[in-house]
């Protein structure tokens, strides 16, 4: 299937429109309903409900050390001692750099 360019644009200004007028009715009529208020209102307490709070709780736990080295990496590294970082820390450079985040 191919298109021209003045095809593809009138595509994509199409989808920009009808984006721009959903958004609209959004934030002008549909979040202005009461029923569509209960209705969110309840999703969210569900939402909440359902281990929410256990499930953040659990997987900060699970990537503790993690997110202190990186913390401790980024430390060292706004105050541009990075190679003081590599001298001090190397099983948590190693361990940063086998994760990715290096």
């Amino acid at each position: 299937m191919d298109l021209t360019a003045e095809q593809i644009a009138r595509v994509l200004t199409n989808y920009k429109n009808k984006r721009i007028r959903e958004n609209k009715y959004y934030h002008e009529v549909t979040k202005n309903k009461e029923e569509f208020k209960i209705k969110n209102r309840e999703r969210a307490k569900l939402h909440y409900d359902n281990g929410y709070k256990e499930k953040k709780k659990e997987k900060y736990s699970n990537n503790k050390d993690i997110l202190k080295n990186k913390a401790l990496y980024n430390y060292y590294k706004k105050n541009d001692k990075l190679d003081i970082f590599k001298d001090k820390h190397k099983d948590k450079y190693d361990m940063l750099s086998d994760k990715g985040f290096i």
